[in-house]
Order: C-alpha cells, then sequence, then structure tokens
C-alpha cells in the first residue's frame, strides 16, 4: 500500500492491486458423489482406450521388459507404472469418488477379456492400484489435482499393488532386499508414469478441448485468459 499527497494536502490511501494467486485446481461441479451422464460414459471410454494399450503392452512389449530384467529381475517392476495410469487419468479428468477405482476396473475387466497371461488376477490388480488413487485424493477432499498429488497417487497405488499382492503373488521367492528394491522400482515407476506421465495426458487433452466438460479443460481455459 503506497500514499500519494493531494492537492489539499490530505493523504488519502491508495492500494496498489496485486495479482491473485492463480487457481490450480478446479474441482467437479455439484455434488462429488452426483456422477453426469457425461462422467460415466467419459470414464469407460478412458477404461477402454487404456485396456487396449494394456492387452498390446502386455503381449508386445512386457516379454521385452522381462527379458531386459533377467539380470535382476525386481527392475522389471519399473514398467509398473503403465496399469496404473487409467486409475489417475480417471481420477483428473472425473474427480469424483470413486473415478479411479471404476477407471482402473473396467480396463482391468478389458485388458482379462482380451487376454492376458495373469487371468482374473488382473481384477484383484485393478482393485487395488484404483485404491491406491482414491486415497490419495480422498484425503484431500478431491480438492487437489496438481502434479505432486498425481505422483502421490502414483506411488500409493504402487506401494498397495506390490505390498499387499505382487509380493506374495508374484516374487515370494525373492529376498526381502529384492523385495525391497522390487518396491522401489515400482513407487519409482508410479511416480513418473503413472504420476507425471497421466497428468500429462490430461493436460495434453485439455488442451486439445477434448474436456471442455470437464474440469480439467475449464482451468486450461482460464491459463489462456489469464495470459
Amino acid at each position: 500500500m503506497t500514499t500519494d499527497k493531494t492537492a489539499s494536502g490530505t493523504t488519502p490511501a491508495r492500494t496498489i492491486a496485486t495479482p491473485s494467486r492463480e487457481k490450480t485446481s478446479f474441482t467437479a461441479s455439484g455434488r462429488l458423489t452426483a456422477w453426469r451422464g457425461i462422467d460415466l460414459i467419459t470414464a469407460a471410454m478412458i477404461a477402454v482406450a487404456f485396456g487396449v494399450i494394456f492387452w498390446g503392452f502386455d503381449t508386445f512389449v512386457y516379454p521385452v521388459v522381462g527379458l531386459a530384467s533377467a539380470g535382476f529381475p525386481p527392475l522389471g517392476e519399473l514398467a509398473l507404472g503403465v496399469w496404473l495410469l487409467p486409475a489417475v487419468v480417471g481420477a483428473l479428468v472425473i474427480r469424483r469418488p470413486g473415478a479411479a477405482l471404476l477407471t482402473e476396473l473396467i480396463a482391468a475387466n478389458v485388458e482379462m477379456l482380451l487376454g492376458n497371461q495373469w487371468g482374473i488376477a488382473v481384477l484383484a490388480s485393478g482393485a487395488l492400484q484404483g485404491l491406491g488413487v482414491e486415497i490419495v485424493f480422498g484425503l484431500l477432499l478431491w480438492r487437489r489435482f496438481g502434479l505432486p498429488v498425481a505422483m502421490a497417487g502414483g506411488v500409493l497405488s504402487a506401494v498397495l499393488e506390490i505390498v499387499v499382492y505382487e509380493w506374495w503373488a508374484y516374487v515370494p521367492g525373492f529376498s526381502w532386499t529384492w523385495r525391497f528394491v522390487y518396491l522401489a522400482s515400482g513407487m519409482v515407476s508410479g511416480a513418473v508414469i503413472a504420476g507425471i506421465g497421466g497428468w500429462l495426458l490430461v493436460r495434453a487433452l485439455a488442451r486439445s478441448g477434448a474436456l471442455n466438460a470437464f474440469p480439467a479443460g475449464a482451468e486450461v481455459r482460464e491459463a489462456r485468459v489469464g495470459k
């Protein structure tokens, strides 16, 4: 605040406007639990797309990952983030309770129906992966959707998937040293591939106009107006 003396000798206060802090997250409209039809349709479309991607990754890419990590198998878990993407993207786009879990479970069902080496077990993985993201966004009351939150969601998703399921179902013979390297690899993958990758994907979709009916699209529009 500054003051200027006027011709009459008085010194009224004059406030200098300062830029307001940019709003970084838009929440879903209305009640959080009041899903719109477009929310359900979009979650399903995202999930189906990722389910097909999962099938392609399982069939053509993951065998190569296995060969590349044959010398030290725990590093193969660096690929885990690919399977966590639907939960992070669903949460960032829909921004309602259940979005991460629903999107991940539908994607897992599509992956199972198309065929994969794990069969029906992918449904258990999908539930744990979606739940990890739900917990992070839920702790923030579905009000924060920035990059750090997306990364945290990817990390917790990886932790639940590995500690609750994969340690015992996939790598029960690993030593505890290998198990913790396996866990660390999954956490890094969850943060980078699912967290950063999912956040960047949603930003790209928002900039293209594909998410104009969602809060992510509103954030991009406001950012453009503010420039």
